[in-house]
């Protein structure tokens, strides 16, 4: 996220702690900090520090930890100890209520609104200085030479800087007037950008209706609860006057106000930073990341170093790890329930956390993840959603239909600290249409709106253990059911025993290839931790001893080049536009075949959908929605397919792997994905167009087809796919499936009807307009002051790029279209409409190739 760094200046004024002072002789107003309090620019005078008496009265409320914190009155002091000066702390922000008028996707208990990393330092004249601190640029070796240049070279902004009230009794601390700083804005302790109270439409703060509730001191943080309001900004309508869009949201004058409570986290770092490990991108985790000048003795080197939890054997139990013996970590990593969760899916969340023990068991450790109750008031007053020294999976009252798993990790080592994963309520109705459109056909359970407590707590299930991937370190893997061939997500023994993709981490849903026949029982449906996900975690936690990054990673080259023999250890990016193996939502080794079973069983489906989803007394939103999920589930079959026309396989290898990195889909798989796309979608595929459901929800059925048709074209008939099949003919030659094959086969699909001199119906035309357009689209003369189109072609090397006019893809494309103009002027069709539509069509081709202006 983006942060704009608060200058003193800024801060000071924010903050409301400046008296005005006369001009001095330069022309400059002097300001003077009130005595021991914030002061955003640098002080004209040297503060003079107080006894500690005269501050820490008797009156204080005092509380010893991380700093010690004092209330007196309506001030909030903190004393720190010299020992914590120059220590790394990180703070995290985050809501903890807001009101229903600020929430959308964010605004909901323990949604994090700011991550940084601060330091406290002495400065000149009886100041504490708070710095900001980046590891954008980093040395982590402090024996090295390299460490003490980049220290010099790199300065940490300071963000604020706090007159010394008073020195402790024992001269090892100093205490600073916090009160207006946390009274005040400021993008360290809450929102870190403009851009995230905006999102929320939070407007400027409102002072004198904004208060500190609690400072609360522990061991290793302190922990700051405020009630602050703000002016609530009007919601920006979608277009501005005259049809103009609208000004980006929070440019607008406040409209009323909003007060939410926030809690804020200071955290102290390990003094000595965990060893990281390096990323490899042939297995798939969140990384931080940082330029290093020791690795490389001739220039730099950007260092990727993947999240994780520490997870040490005991010393006790080092020998017996060794030995291959399970043993218990030195500290658990454990997820708390939020108590507001209902009772009924506390279970469920707590076993999706604890499934993932058997991944971490191939690791070496037994009983190293769990979850539990986070404690009552009464167990632990203390206890608190917001703490950042715990991790816990927060229940969110939302229409938002997700759930997500962020973490917080120190950049200096990527080792994980805490994680809140949100749940949110209507990620129930998510799974539920998820599981009716992909399963109803061979699941009875899945046939109704609401699904029984045991069906949708094993959803809820599934739902935790990806989102604790995610807090683990795991990033998705999109390439992990490709590893699967089609035929055995039908085999009930099979998909039974290993399930229909081996990683919770894909996005492969649930088991829509399996048919009735197939008699796969729920084992068979849902996802489950599967075989990559126990070795990425093996690979990422396994101890491997305590020397570093270095001395691990030819080990680690050893242990991922082995795996690279079981193609159920793969992994596939998430990030990979180009990889058909490589995509969210899908099943198995064949895009074709598994969406051919997918569509017999949506046929299947919509047939019963108005009695599916018929409930007493209701009208007929649930078909509605209903029938939407079918539709856009077989829009997903057709995507998975399109993807491999102009596809690139991508194997990420180290140099002593045999094969290529790059391989460009092979022309019969090519050929395949037409075939099918013919059969499925540009054959018009009236099976969609259920006239009970259409009359009933008030749909029009040349909608239906035209929405899914135009995704597709969209997809296809693009300069991207154009220019990579000119390079696969360039790299190939005759083995390649050509752009000319394309265009070719395009044509022979999509103009039927006039090769055959048979009328055209409605659907037929609509998708032949589609497709034309589609084409003077990429032809027609770009604005001369418009930037030239550029054309991507993605490689490990980097990015080609060449101005759209000097590809052969608009050659091509023109090429097409005069070669469509003369089928339409020779066909010989009597029908009036069709003849129409084609005079239309010759008159827009015409006007494209020569237009008059």
């Amino acid at each position: 996220m983006n942060k704009i760094l608060l200058t003193m200046a800024l801060a000071a004024v924010a903050s409301g702690t400046f008296a005005q002072g006369r001009p001095d002789s330069a022309g400059t107003a002097r300001r003077t900090a009130l005595p021991g309090g914030f002061t955003g620019v640098a002080a004209t005078q040297r503060a003079q520090p107080k006894p500690y008496k005269s501050v820490i009265t008797d009156k204080a409320v005092s509380r010893k930890g991380l700093f010690k914190t004092h209330k007196v009155d309506d001030k909030y002091y903190f004393e720190i100890g010299d020992s914590v000066l120059n220590r790394d702390i990180l703070v995290v922000s985050r809501i903890s209520r807001a009101g229903a008028e600020v929430r959308a996707a964010d605004g909901y208990a323990g949604d994090q609104i700011g991550n940084t990393v601060i330091r406290f330092e002495k400065g000149p004249n009886n100041r504490i200085f708070m710095r900001k601190v980046s590891y954008r640029v980093y040395s982590p070796d402090s024996t090295k030479s390299m460490y003490q240049s980049v220290q010099r070279s790199n300065i940490q902004a300071i963000a604020a800087a706090f007159n010394i009230a008073a020195f402790s009794p024992d001269s090892k601390g100093s205490v600073i007037d916090m009160t207006d700083y946390i009274n005040g804005d400021n993008e360290i302790f809450f929102f870190s950008s403009p851009q995230g109270k905006q999102r929320i439409r939070l407007g400027n703060l409102v002072p004198d209706r904004s208060y500190i509730e609690n400072v609360r001191s522990f061991s290793n943080n302190v922990e700051i609860s405020t009630v602050k309001t703000y002016g609530l900004l009007a919601a920006a309508s979608p277009f501005g006057r005259g049809g103009a869009p609208a000004p980006a949201l929070g440019g607008g004058a406040p409209n009323g106000s909003v007060t939410v409570e926030l809690n804020t986290s200071l955290v102290i770092l390990p003094k000595v930073p965990m060893k990281g490990r390096y990323f490899d991108p042939r297995v798939g985790y969140f990384t931080s990341n940082y330029t290093d000048f020791d690795l490389n003795p001739q220039g730099v080197k950007d260092v990727q170093l993947i999240a994780r939890w520490r997870l040490e054997p005991k010393a006790a139990d080092m020998a017996r790890y060794k030995r291959g013996e399970l043993v218990e970590p030195k500290k658990q990593i454990v997820y708390y329930i939020d108590p507001t969760t209902p009772k009924k899916w506390v279970p469920y969340l707590i076993a999706g956390v604890n499934d993932w023990q058997k991944a971490f068991e191939k690791a070496g450790f037994k009983n190293a993840i769990v979850a539990k109750m986070a404690p009552t008031a009464k167990q632990d007053s203390t206890w608190s959603l917001e703490d950042a020294s715990h991790s816990v999976i927060v229940y969110k009252p939302s229409e938002t239909e997700n759930a997500s798993g962020p973490h917080v990790s120190d950049p200096r080592s990527g080792e994980i600290l805490e994680t809140h994963i949100n749940w949110y309520h209507n990620v129930m109705k998510l799974v539920h249409d998820w599981y009716f459109i992909q399963t109803a056909a061979v699941d009875a359970r899945a046939r109704k709106m609401t699904f029984d407590d045991k069906l949708m707590g094993d959803l809820i299930r599934f739902v935790s253990s990806h989102e604790v991937g995610h807090t683990l370190g795991l990033r998705h893997n999109y390439g992990s059911s490709s590893s699967v061939p089609v035929e055995k997500l039908r085999d009930k023994a099979f998909v039974e025993a290993n399930g229909h993709t081996p990683s919770i981490m894909d996005y492969a849903r649930f088991n829509y290839v399996a048919q009735p026949e197939d008699n796969i029982t729920s084992k068979g449906l849902y996802p489950r931790i599967g075989d990559y996900d126990k070795w990425a975690i093996e690979w990422g936690y396994r101890y491997l001893g305590d020397k570093g990054a270095d001395a691990e990673k030819e080990q680690l080259n050893k242990m991922t080049i082995e795996s690279a023999k079981n193609r159920r250890l793969w992994f596939g990016t998430e990030t990979n536009p180009d990889d058909p193996h490589s995509q969210n939502e899908d099943l198995s080794d064949n895009a074709m075949v598994a969406s051919t079973y997918g569509i017999k069983n949506l046929q299947r489906i919509v047939v019963k959908l108005p009695e599916w989803t018929k409930e007493q007394g209701e009208g007929y939103d649930d078909l509605d929605n209903m029938y939407g999920q079918l539709t856009t589930q077989f829009g997903r079959y057709m995507g998975h397919v399109a993807k491999n026309i102009g596809g690139i396989y991508e194997n990420p290898k180290t140099t002593e792997q045999a094969g290529a990195v790059y391989e460009y889909t092979p022309a019969a798989t090519q050929r395949e994905a037409m075939t099918f796309l013919d059969k499925q979608l540009f054959t018009t595929p009236t099976w969609l167009l259920n006239q009970q459901i259409l009359s009933d929800i008030g749909t029009n059925p040349l909608q239906v087809i035209y929405t899914r048709q135009d995704a597709v074209l969209n997809r296809l008939v693009t300069p991207r796919v154009f220019n990579k099949l000119i390079a696969f003919e360039a790299a190939e030659g005759s083995k390649a499936y050509k752009v000319t094959d394309f265009m070719g086969d395009m044509q022979n699909i999509i103009f039927r009807e006039i090769k055959n001199n048979q009328a055209i119906d409605v659907y037929r035309r609509n998708l032949q307009k589609l497709y034309v357009d589609k084409l003077i689209e990429m032809v027609k003369p770009q604005a001369p002051n418009a930037a030239a189109q550029l054309v991507v072609f993605a490689g490990r090397g980097g990015a080609v790029q060449r101005e759209l006019e000097q590809t052969d893809a608009i050659s091509v494309a023109k090429a097409q279209l005069r070669a469509i103009n003369s089928m339409i002027k020779s066909a010989n069709i009597s029908d009036s409409m069709s003849t129409y539509h084609l005079l239309d069509l010759s008159d827009r081709i015409t006007e494209a190739l020569n237009p008059k202006s």
